[in-house]
């Protein structure tokens, strides 16, 4: 029977060691991936109704690198993204352009509150230029211009990687143009400067949620508010992104970004002459079938 039980025993312990080894406590780092190419074509031969070829690609880059060990954990998000898309009238124009980091080192003060440090850095990668209706047109950005980088402390609202919020009433942000050929009046500098500082409070926000079988919708809010300048004109990112899987490697994906910053110019273009810049609601939309692999 002593022998018996020992078997038992031995039998039990064996089958609970897979998914011990699969929890694996020591584990502190977790990484997520997700790579999409989303492509979007249009094609017109004879039409009666009339129509312009076009043609779109956009590859996004996607990665999480998360920490968590006792009471401290350091989310890590980097986000790259560009695309273009062709027409025969226009040739190739970039439809997305950014490079995005964000850092958020945490202690927890209870379960879903944490004492935090957050580190954002917004940039694009290539030139940018507003076309005019004669064909011509003028740079109005560059890689690092302009460049955003904000950071401070603050407290957080966790409940998990899907909904969290953080609030900084202490936040500093610069902003860079470092490109000689870029107007930094464009982006709220002084003329002749690189670089604008900025000190106020910051919000940002993050929800996620499967609302159907395969189809999820994503939320992301910033808000910033410049003690130093008109703190009443709260800048607003927010953007939205529809994720609708098909199988394991196709989905369709849609999204859309507002953003509102009344320190950026935005020129205005009649009859193709531009005459005059100012602050404008700035929106951006993608929508487009791909290929997704995550990991």
């Amino acid at each position: 029977m002593k022998n018996f039980k020992s078997l038992v025993c031995s039998l039990l312990l064996a089958s609970t060691l897979p998914a011990l080894a699969q929890e694996d406590p020591t584990k502190v780092w977790t990484i997520k991936g997700e790579n999409t190419f989303l492509i979007n074509q249009s094609s017109f031969s004879n039409w009666a109704a009339g129509g312009v070829n076009s043609f779109a690609g956009n590859l996004t880059l996607n990665y999480d690198f998360n920490y968590k060990k006792n009471k401290w954990i350091w989310d890590n998000k980097v986000l790259a993204a560009y695309g273009q898309t062709f027409q025969k009238e226009t040739d190739w124009r970039k439809n997305d352009d950014r490079f995005v980091l964000n850092s958020l080192l945490g202690y927890e003060a209870t379960e879903k509150w944490l004492y935090t440090f957050f580190l954002n850095f917004n940039t694009q990668f290539a030139k940018g230029y507003t076309f005019e209706n004669d064909g011509n047109r003028s740079l109005i950005s560059s890689g690092l211009s302009p460049a955003y980088l904000s950071f401070g402390p603050g407290i957080a609202y966790k409940e998990s990687d899907n909904f969290k919020v953080n609030i900084s009433p202490a936040a500093t942000r610069f902003v860079f143009v470092t490109s000689p050929d870029i107007d930094e009046t464009t982006f709220g500098l002084d003329p002749g400067k690189k670089s604008r500082l900025e000190f106020g409070a910051s919000l940002d926000a993050h929800y996620k949620k499967d609302i159907m079988e395969n189809i999820t919708f994503e939320n992301i809010l910033k808000l910033y508010a410049n003690y130093l300048e008109d703190p009443q004109n709260v800048d607003v990112d927010y953007t939205a992104n529809l994720f609708m899987k098909v199988n394991r490697f196709i989905t369709v994906n849609a999204g859309v970004q507002l953003i509102y910053d009344d320190n950026t110019k935005i020129p205005t273009i009649e009859n193709g002459i531009e005459t005059g810049r100012g602050a404008k609601l700035q929106v951006k939309q993608i929508l487009g079938a791909g290929i997704t692999y995550k990991f």
